[in-house]
């Protein structure tokens, strides 16, 4: 067997127990990974020190795109903090297993049961960010699957530091979690250790990409180059998106200050992140008043360039304008530029926003249907129904009215994390946290019942299918007691 095969294998080994394991079990985990990273602070931060030193010079060569650089960073004020309070948080959500999502009873004595299970086997490419590396284990071990992780060559000091803590966590308890006093304990104990493992090289993921006998699931997160490269070189199923391209709709009856708010945030909180709004959609109304100009002076002030179409951009260079002087300046004159028809189709990562002109809700939904990546999308109006309208209309995993397309997160949704961010249309869209982890199977349970003995004819007696009543989260083993209690 080769190594990769081996790597691959051995995930599955470790997925089959992990989906044994019970929540107190899974929990043991996630805290000693949590200690382990903490005690290994200043390992990891001395590795991502290293990684930024090396990836310098490739920013400043233009080898290395300044967004990715950025992302690279475990450094900066609360970042390992915050990679750790996520597997805390993670360790403190409902465990997604073995949850009933329908139940039908057959027959007397004979019942269906569809209830929530592991994926199986994850494997997570990323680029920079090295964070995700802790992210993906804690999502991983809490929801029952082992997970193979490749990061990028930018981040790889800092990954192999963290994936050594995390190792060395699934090490210390494996033993404590299963029967430790026999030959299988062992082997056991030994699988579990590869319930999170890390590979280096590029070559190893062409490698990977082939194993869709043991592997379950590809999350690719990164670049669209990266996306299409994964979507077209495995028969995997690929979980992801490619683009982040995010468009907010200022309505005709959207409140100004409002909207400055909500615009800003969208673009300048994090514009590398894929949920930072790339378009701007400008109802026409707003072009005869002070409104976009008001606004693109908040743009301005926050250091974004404005890539407008010839409406907005006339608007903004109207010498009769109260603003029109501060435009004229050079420095605010050369944060705003014409568009071109590339410019709505481009994800910038950068301080930079395309706006464009529309007269009315069903435009701006034509134009985000056609242009957008299905990410996230926000309407900023007053209108209840116009709000109403465009949340039906835009074919998106988000879809908000008055708010910032940067709420697209699986920490702000309280997912405690996310694997990333899907714009498929499969069993998970949007932040995918636990919940988008698990699948389910189907579990019958009988006494001796046999299919011959349904249908039409003498001696043959009919199915009941009735539902059974579920209660909010109830389980396989609060059911088993009911029917006892019934018995």
């Amino acid at each position: 067997m080769d190594r990769l095969t081996q790597i691959a294998s051995g995930a599955r080994d470790a997925a089959n127990i992990l989906q044994t394991l019970t929540t107190s079990q899974k929990s043991a985990f996630l805290t000693a990974i949590h200690t382990k990273l903490a005690n290994a602070k200043p390992q990891i931060l001395a590795a991502n020190a290293k990684d930024k030193s090396l990836a310098l010079p490739q920013v400043e060569a233009g080898k290395l795109s300044s967004s990715l650089y950025k992302r690279l960073d475990l450094e900066g004020p609360g970042k390992f903090e915050t990679m750790l309070q996520g597997i805390k948080d993670i360790e403190e959500l409902e465990d997604p297993v073995g949850k009933v999502l329908l139940a039908n009873r057959l027959d007397n004595g004979l019942e269906l049961y569809r209830v929530s299970c592991p994926v199986g086997v994850l494997l997570v490419i990323f680029e920079a960010r090295p964070e995700v590396v802790a992210n993906i284990a804690a999502l991983a071990i809490k929801s029952g699957n082992a997970a193979i992780l490749k990061g990028g060559k930018e981040s790889f000091h800092t990954c192999e530091a963290v994936g050594k803590a995390i190792r060395e966590a699934l090490e210390e308890v494996s033993a404590t979690v299963v029967d430790g006093t026999s030959s299988g304990g062992n082997k056991a104990a030994r699988c579990l250790a590869d319930a999170v493992q890390i590979v280096e090289s590029r070559e190893d993921i062409d490698g990977l990409l082939k194993q869709d006998k043991y592997i379950d699931l590809v999350v690719p997160r990164g670049s669209n180059a990266l996306v299409k490269y994964i979507q077209w070189n495995t028969r995997i199923p690929v979980l992801g998106h490619a683009d982040g391209l995010c468009s907010t709709y200022v309505a005709s009856s959207a409140k100004l200050d409002l909207a400055k708010k909500v615009v800003v945030d969208a673009k300048t909180t994090y514009p590398a992140a894929c949920n930072s709004t790339e378009t701007l959609l400008v109802h026409s109304s707003h072009l005869t008043s002070d409104f976009f100009a008001q606004l693109a002076k908040a743009l301005i002030d926050n250091g974004v360039t404005l890539k407008c179409d010839q409406p907005s951009l006339a608007s903004l260079q109207n010498p009769s304008s109260t603003l029109a002087d501060i435009f004229k300046s050079s420095e605010s004159a050369d944060k705003i530029q014409p568009s071109t028809e590339e410019d709505y189709h481009t994800e910038f990562l950068e301080l930079t926003l395309a706006v464009k002109t529309v007269d009315s809700v069903e435009e701006a939904i034509k134009h985000i249907n056609n242009h957008g990546s299905k990410h996230t999308d926000a309407i900023l109006t007053e209108d209840e129904p116009e709000a109403k309208q465009f949340m039906a209309g835009v074919d998106a995993a988000g879809v908000y009215w008055n708010a910032s397309t940067r709420f697209a997160d699986g920490f702000r949704y309280g997912f405690g994390a996310e694997v990333g961010v899907s714009t498929n249309k499969t069993h998970a869209r949007g932040p995918v946290g636990l919940e988008g982890l698990v699948i389910y199977k189907y579990q019958l349970h009988g006494n001796g019942h046999a299919t011959a003995d349904y249908g039409t004819g003498e001696g043959k007696r009919p199915f009941l299918h009735e539902r059974i009543d579920l209660d909010e989260k109830e389980t396989l083993g609060d059911l088993a007691r009911k029917r006892q209690r019934l018995d």
